[in-house]
Formats: C-alpha cells, sequence, structure tokens
C-alpha cells in the first residue's frame, strides 16, 4: 500500500484585480499561476500576454473580475521600448539570431524626423514570431520550421511615440498604441526607415487602459509579504472599469437589473449619458452589480456581478 494521498488545499473565492509588474524571463502564465498559487485564488487569468523578454504592468483578475478581461485587451497599452539599430534579428527582438547588419549613420535629428512618420494610424504587418494563427497553426510555428507565411497588414494607431534617450546604436523611446501594435514590428520599421535596420533589445509595459504601475507589486514581494497582508494589493472588480460612467439603481430597478430587465434610462439617471457602457452599481454605490450598455433611452445588461446578489 502507498503512502496516503496528499491533503488537497482548498481554494479561495477571490474577486478583484493584481497589478503585477511581471519580471523578465517569465512568460505571462508562469507568472499568473504563481500569484494564484500565492493567493490560493480559484479562478483567475491575464489580460493579454507579455513576453518572457517584457517586463512590466500584467493586470491578473480573480473570480468575478474575469469576466471583464476582454475590456483590458481591449484597451491602449503604454510601453518604454529600447531599440538596436544597425542589427535586424529572425524575431525582431534580442531573443533572436542577427540576419542582417548594417552602419548606423544616423543622428539624433533624423531618429526624430523618422519616428514622427509612425504616429497615428500606421499599417503593420505582424511578425512570423507572433501568436497569430493561419489555417488554425500559429505563425511562431511556421516560423520555427524555417518558413515564411504571407501576412496581411493591419490598421494600428500609435497615439503618442515620443523619445526618451538616443545613445546610438540604442534608442529608448515611449509609445501608446492601440490594441494589435507590435512594439518589435514599430522598432523594426523605425530603423528600416533610418536605412540600418533595427531590433527590440528592452520592453516595459507601463500601462493598460487607466492602469498603471504606480500600484503595481511584484511577485517577490508578494512571496515575501504575511499572508494576511497579500489581500492589501487585491483591487476591487471595478478596477477594470474606471473610464465607463457609472450609474447608480434604487432597490428596485437593481432587483430588476440582475435578472437581466433593460431599464429606461431616464427612470435611473437624473444625467444624460452618452450612448456607450457604463458600470452599474447599488444605489449606495458600494456594490457593482455589473456593466450595461445605454442606448436609444434604454439601459441593457451586459455581464452582472455574481457577488451582487
Amino acid at each position: 500500500m502507498t503512502g496516503s494521498a496528499r491533503p488537497k488545499i482548498p481554494r479561495r473565492a477571490l474577486d478583484g484585480v493584481l497589478l503585477l509588474d511581471k519580471p523578465l524571463g517569465l512568460s505571462s502564465n508562469d507568472a499568473l499561476i504563481r500569484a494564484k498559487r500565492l493567493y490560493l485564488a480559484k479562478k483567475a487569468g491575464h489580460t493579454g500576454t507579455l513576453d518572457p523578454l517584457a517586463t512590466g504592468l500584467l493586470p491578473l483578475c480573480f473570480g468575478e473580475a474575469t469576466k471583464f478581461s476582454q475590456d483590458l485587451l481591449e484597451a491602449d497599452k503604454t510601453y518604454e521600448a529600447t531599440m538596436r539599430l544597425g542589427i535586424r534579428t529572425t524575431t525582431g527582438d534580442a531573443e533572436g539570431e542577427a540576419i542582417d547588419t548594417r552602419e548606423v549613420t544616423c543622428d539624433e535629428a533624423q531618429v526624430l524626423a523618422a519616428m514622427a512618420n509612425f504616429r497615428g494610424e500606421i499599417t503593420q504587418v505582424p511578425p512570423m514570431y507572433s501568436a497569430l494563427k493561419r489555417d488554425g497553426k500559429p505563425l511562431y510555428e511556421y516560423a520555427r520550421a524555417g518558413q515564411t507565411v504571407e501576412r496581411d497588414g493591419r490598421q494600428v494607431t500609435i497615439h503618442a511615440l515620443d523619445l526618451i534617450a538616443c545613445a546610438l546604436p540604442l534608442v529608448t523611446f515611449r509609445v501608446t498604441c492601440s490594441k494589435g501594435t507590435y512594439v518589435r514590428t514599430l522598432a523594426e520599421d523605425i530603423g528600416e526607415a533610418l536605412g540600418c535596420g533595427a531590433h527590440l533589445v528592452a520592453l516595459r509595459r507601463t500601462g493598460v487602459g487607466a492602469l498603471t504601475l504606480a500600484h503595481a507589486v511584484t511577485l517577490d514581494a508578494l512571496s515575501d509579504a504575511p499572508e494576511a497582508e497579500r489581500d492589501g494589493w487585491i483591487q476591487p472588480v471595478d478596477a477594470l472599469l474606471s473610464t465607463f460612467p457609472a450609474v447608480h439603481l434604487d432597490a428596485d430597478a437593481t432587483r430588476r437589473f440582475l435578472h437581466g430587465q433593460r431599464l429606461k434610462l431616464a427612470e435611473v439617471s437624473a444625467q444624460p449619458l452618452d450612448d456607450g457602457r457604463v458600470r452599474v452599481y447599488a444605489e449606495d454605490g458600494a456594490k457593482l452589480l455589473g456593466v450595461a450598455k445605454a442606448g436609444e433611452g434604454v439601459l441593457a445588461p451586459e455581464r452582472l456581478v455574481v457577488t451582487a446578489n
């Protein structure tokens, strides 16, 4: 007879958001697994991956917050990045092998002029080393097999692109961009515009929507903190929804909303609301009920928070 089975550790029904400062060399999924284990959480998910070579803000959603993770996937992102001019690599970053080396003859003024052409709406061709799929298979699998497949250009928006430091051949910049933007590709394209090529050597995400690194915590700090203090890093579910207007419902409207009923805006909001998504609270403001869509004079429930019942 073998030894007795190891007792199963009970998991917590934890609801909220952890702003994690992901370390270098760890995948987003590995970071999520470690945080979930520290909190003994039943359910958790992240809001968009960071490559192992990237660091910075990785919002992790627990419990009911996972219902709203898509909102952060759609949100604009802000990064600080460093590119190395003069060398192109297979992956567009420092993980790949050098495939082209050229002399760097530009100066800071030329770097600034080149960057100016990448603000606003631009077209990017997704890199081969990406998780986008072709015929059900990620592009990186084709790339690892030495194959290149055609990729259509995609429209993305560069809301801001600013030079932080220029110590050629290294250039550090800050970029705020729409979802689907590849900063690796942006660095490569700027390098091509300068005639010397480039690849990314460092990437740090500093913002996701309205969330920033200001209230983020590292895995090391979480591991070292007493168990009773870790919950202090968990933000409420509505931290993901801070950019949405708020609507507060009385007891009767709350009951009807939680039953999925559409409500007349004129009856539940004294202030006019633009069409779009709103966060909905019980009258006292303490309970987030969920998210709704306002439009055509109606408040229509979209996603409800179970713990509000």
